[in-house]
């Protein structure tokens, strides 16, 4: 079966010339043209691997490689892009990047590349915690099951899983509506910020002792919220 590689580049010139290549090495290339068609394409496909550039359209690739790692932690991201500081390098690879192409590259490099994380990503299972422990509670990340502090265990939603992920793994960082919305809902769905409230209000009925003096999941006035395990206190 061949591999399917969801390739992500504004720049048509560049799009061609590596979708032409990767398919005479027989792989099988989706083309998406901005963020927004990305994860669009990303949810209705399977895909093996994703080339995707930074720079793009409505969506940028960062933010594209932060949504799927909220609901997907296998497929390999390949970044390339224009962007070469090392700030850039490190923000690729630490939101979920697997691999990071400064262009302009060498096509026999961007081949031999895609060929290692295919062949590392049937053997390589670690892929990051699939739960999370803060006091009593824990999250299954993977089962989409939480264990709230009275130890009984309980199914959630995926948008509930995915917002629940995007606040604790910023553990100590504020997270704003906008960046929640955008990143679990996707730039072109508009859900009532009451959404958001409602999430957190169930959050803190699984995990809070007092859920009117929280001490996990904050409400940041006027921006967002803010997750703290207690390492970050």
């Amino acid at each position: 079966m061949r591999k399917r590689i969801l390739l992500v580049e504004d720049e048509e010139r560049l799009m061609e010339v590596v979708k032409l290549n990767l398919e005479l090495e027989g792989y099988e290339v989706h083309p998406a043209h901005d963020g927004k068609e990305a994860m669009d394409v990303f949810h209705s496909e399977r895909f093996d691997l994703i080339l995707l550039d930074v720079m793009l359209p409505l969506m940028d690739g960062f933010a594209v490689c932060r949504s799927i790692r909220l609901e997907n932690r296998k497929v390999p991201i390949l970044f390339l892009t224009a962007k070469n500081s090392a700030q850039d390098r490190v923000m690729g690879l630490k939101i979920g990047g697997d691999d990071y192409l400064v262009k302009p590259f060498e096509l026999e490099e961007l081949l031999l590349r895609v060929k290692r994380l295919l062949e590392r990503s049937t053997t390589d299972h670690r892929v990051g915690p699939s739960e999370f422990t803060f006091g009593p509670n824990v999250v299954y990340y993977d089962r989409h099951e939480v264990k709230t502090r009275d130890g009984e265990i309980v199914s959630i939603g995926k948008k509930e899983m995915m917002l629940l992920r995007l606040l604790t793994e910023r553990d100590g960082e504020t997270v704003s509506r906008d960046e929640m919305l955008d990143l679990v809902w996707g730039v072109d769905v508009y859900p009532s910020s009451r959404t958001i409230d409602n999430f957190i209000l169930n959050f803190r009925k699984y995990f809070e002792e007092d859920a009117k003096n929280p001490q996990y999941f904050h409400n940041i006035r006027g921006v967002g919220y803010r997750f703290l395990s207690g390492t970050n206190r």
